[in-house]
């Protein structure tokens, strides 16, 4: 799960870049970490997200994830890159039937497993890899994978795995950046003030994009102090990669979502009111493609009723690893 703080200031000064992140920048003062990146963030990215998310999660992102989500009384769920485990914890606070979280990260997975141990939920957590999942198929009745696939090297292979251990009812819901609007340091604001026909000063808010059609590899900086940034991979794919790696699964998109700000968004970041009017994320709900075919019987159901009829069999997840890793993938 990528943190989603902004270039906003953050406790004791540090700063963080967030999803309309990347300003690609090297200060030649600040050394470079790879490798175990995400290990090395861990700590602070725990400590950013706590219990509830951090400022883009709790008030942009995560509630347009939970409209998708829906009610979770009596589901297997398992959530993939669940980083220190706050979504996961809560989904089972919410009455899920059984919760297991998974992340490539050793440091994310130790410190979700020491929230839970200070106040168990009943959540299962395990270093695991997200594009080679130890799960049966059909173990879970939803998959989440919250602002990860496009940190994901072999996104095509996680999408897959999700769609394997889905039982027949069963649905992904994942986020990420929007690929049309923030795809790396590609994109940036633009803010034009000028005079209003009423003679009153006004912004005018533009999003540049180039270079939309070309996936690229990119590193993202994340300032953790004032004297260390740590670097992470991430992969920009257009629209019609993703939708494609859907169809190959099996999947299709049955609702999709582009997060709005919260009030707490508005006033707590100055990209909140430019956020309101161009979206920087999407959040997607996909089902198997039988299930949106004529004639099927689940065709008409809505998402909340055929997540109750799935979560109903009474079925548990099972006890083995899991595979699957916060951003890296």
């Amino acid at each position: 799960m990528r943190i989603a703080g902004a270039p906003d200031a953050s406790p004791g000064g540090a700063v963080a870049a967030h999803p309309s992140r990347r300003a690609l920048y090297r200060p030649p003062y600040l050394p470079l970490s790879m490798g175990s990146s995400w290990d090395r963030l861990a700590r602070w990215r725990d400590a950013k997200l706590g219990d509830r998310g951090d400022l883009w999660h709790r008030a942009l992102i995560d509630p347009a994830v939970r409209r998708l989500i829906g009610p979770v009384r009596g589901l297997r769920i398992l959530e993939v890159a669940c980083g220190n485990g706050y979504l996961a914890r809560s989904l089972a606070a919410r009455g899920a039937k059984a919760v297991v979280g998974i992340d490539r990260s050793q440091a994310s997975i130790r410190l979700a497993r020491a929230r839970e141990r200070s106040r168990p939920r009943g959540v299962r957590f395990e270093v695991g890899d997200a594009g080679r999942l130890r799960f049966d198929k059909g173990t879970f009745d939803l998959v989440v994978a919250n602002m990860a696939l496009m940190d994901i090297r072999d996104a095509k292979g996680a999408i897959r795995e999700a769609a394997r251990v889905l039982a027949p009812e069963g649905r992904f819901v994942f986020s990420i950046a929007h690929p049309c609007f923030d795809p790396d340091d590609r994109s940036v604001w633009s803010v034009e003030r000028g005079f209003g026909s009423d003679g009153v000063y006004r912004d005018t808010v533009y999003r540049k994009v180039r270079g939309y059609r070309e996936e690229l590899r990119t590193l993202v900086p994340w300032r953790v102090s004032h004297h260390l940034v740590v670097w992470t991979e991430s992969y920009h794919r257009t629209l019609t990669t993703y939708v494609r790696y859907l169809h190959d699964a099996g999947l299709a998109i049955a609702r999709l979502e582009e997060p709005s700000p919260e009030a707490e968004m508005l006033s707590g970041s100055p990209q909140g009111p430019y956020i309101r009017e161009i979206p920087l994320h999407l959040a997607v709900e996909a089902v198997r493609l039988d299930r949106l075919r004529p004639g099927s019987r689940t065709s008409a159901r809505s998402p909340a009723a055929a997540g109750r009829r799935s979560g109903s069999r009474g079925r548990t997840a099972r006890s083995g690893s899991s595979r699957r890793g916060s951003r890296p993938g």
